[in-house]
């Protein structure tokens, strides 16, 4: 049997094996996550909107944007989705009207005080498998790799 690895340099092979095993872990930490967000009604999207505005307060949408890793366009829609369900609302600034701030409603609060704790378990017990000091080495190499972009757009 033919395959194109033995055409890879080393660096290629090691970057793509990498790679591979970094997307199925997140899949499957995602696909598990799905799952209670589904008994909710929520995409991981929408969840992820609901949590930042559920700890970080107000946002305006390019924020959240930046915040859940979603392009202005898409954002816009899971707040549609999210306002039509009365989940959130915009309230426009009276000083800078281009300004729209997105907001919990009290129905959001109740709805994300509700799932946080179930998703919160979901990844504790996903999480479990590895030491602490291994966690905190995942989320340092995942911080690395995830600024990537920010040094890409500044040079």
């Amino acid at each position: 049997m033919i395959t194109g690895v033995a055409s890879y340099s080393d660096t290629e092979k090691r970057a793509l094996s990498a790679y591979t095993k970094l997307m199925r872990a997140a899949e499957s930490v995602t696909g598990r996550t799905s799952r209670i967000l589904a008994d909710f009604n929520l995409t991981v999207s929408q969840f992820g909107v609901l949590e930042v505005l559920f700890h970080k307060g107000s946002l305006c949408q390019s924020e959240l944007a930046a915040k859940i890793l979603k392009t202005t366009g898409n954002i816009t829609m899971v707040i549609d989705n999210l306002e039509k369900r009365s989940l959130v609302r915009r309230e426009r600034d009276l000083d800078d009207r281009r300004f729209i701030a997105i907001h919990l409603t009290e129905s959001g609060y109740l709805l994300i005080a509700q799932v946080f704790p179930s998703i919160m378990e979901a990844i504790v017990n996903e999480m479990s498998i590895l030491q602490e000091s291994e966690q905190d080495e995942l989320a340092r190499l995942c911080r690395i790799i995830g600024l990537q972009e920010e040094r890409c757009l500044e040079s």
